[in-house]
Formats: structure tokens, C-alpha cells, sequence
């Protein structure tokens, strides 16, 4: 293992609290948890990908960040009108 995958180990660890806080808060902290548990996805397939040497895993990371994106703000419009 180098270090590329021991960061990304650790990383995986900061998507338990989001998860928590997804199930448990109310609606609006729930989508602030959605969006940083996508960019920490995000982060960890970058380093994923770095870790394996594989340049070809990158694009999985950059379509990634740009739908998480997408669906956090479709989720908050959706979630505007209940609020």
C-alpha cells in the first residue's frame, strides 16, 4: 500500500458522520451532508485512482464531482418547496 490508498482509507472513514447526519438532522443539514459526502466520494476516487497508477480511472472522479453537483442542487429545489 502506499500513500495515494492509505488517504483514501482515511477519507472513507469521513463518509460515516455524513451518513448520520443524512439519517438523523433535519432536511437542510441532511442535503449539506449529501454534498460533502459526494466530494469526499469524489476525493477518494482521485486518490484511488492515483494509488493504482491508473489515469484512465480519473474520469470516473470528474463525472462524479459534476453530478453530485447537479443532484444536490436539484434536491435543494426540490426540497425549497416543503421547507
Amino acid at each position: 500500500m502506499n500513500v495515494w490508498l492509505w488517504g483514501a482509507t482515511a477519507l472513507l472513514v469521513g463518509i460515516v458522520p455524513c451518513g448520520w447526519i443524512a439519517m438523523r438532522a433535519s432536511r437542510v443539514d441532511a442535503l449539506v451532508a449529501l454534498e460533502l459526502a459526494g466530494t469526499v466520494a469524489t476525493l477518494v476516487l482521485v486518490l484511488l485512482s492515483e494509488g493504482f497508477n491508473r489515469a484512465s480511472y480519473m474520469g470516473v472522479p470528474v463525472v462524479l464531482a459534476f453530478m453530485s453537483l447537479v443532484g444536490s442542487l436539484l434536491i435543494a429545489r426540490l426540497i425549497g418547496r416543503h421547507l
